[in-house]
């Protein structure tokens, strides 16, 4: 498993690379001012960076005692993915409809497209980070891993 300073460096490096792609990204697309889809991106972030953590630690607990490592093949990175993304979806989109002044409704559409932008930007990421930091367990065939 993964260090307590190499998952800081992870969460961190997410949130940092997440936030220069997705404020100018969201102001573009809701048509907001940047300072206001900032604020709801830092914020968010913030609390996210704190899920990455727990979530990363409980998911590799899990997957090690289960399946006996922390390799991930691509449809159990596509289950961490989803996964994350749903219980940050819970916790956010009440803080984004009222720092925005926008209804539940609007709130939930903002939140579901910046958790589908963070979807596919956490499976590239993860997968990214994994194989520049690779664990040396992992050092069996690729198909093996199952």
């Amino acid at each position: 498993m993964r260090s307590v300073p190499d998952r800081i460096r992870h969460a961190v490096s997410f949130e940092i690379l997440g936030l220069l792609a997705v404020t100018p990204l969201g102001a573009l697309v809701f048509n907001m001012p940047i300072h206001d889809i900032g604020v709801v991106s830092l914020v968010s972030a913030t609390i996210a960076t704190g899920w990455n953590f727990a979530y990363n630690y409980m998911f590799d607990w899990v997957l090690q005692r289960t399946a006996g490592t922390t390799a991930k093949s691509g449809l159990m990175r596509v289950y961490h993915a989803v996964l994350f993304e749903m219980g940050l979806l819970t916790v956010l989109m009440p803080f984004i409809a009222w720092y925005l002044g926008v209804s539940l409704w609007q709130a939930l559409v903002m939140d579901v497209s910046f958790s589908l932008f963070y979807m596919l930007y956490a499976f590239v990421f993860n997968w990214a980070y994994d194989h520049i930091f690779p664990l040396p367990e992992w050092k069996i065939p690729s198909s093996e891993v199952q």
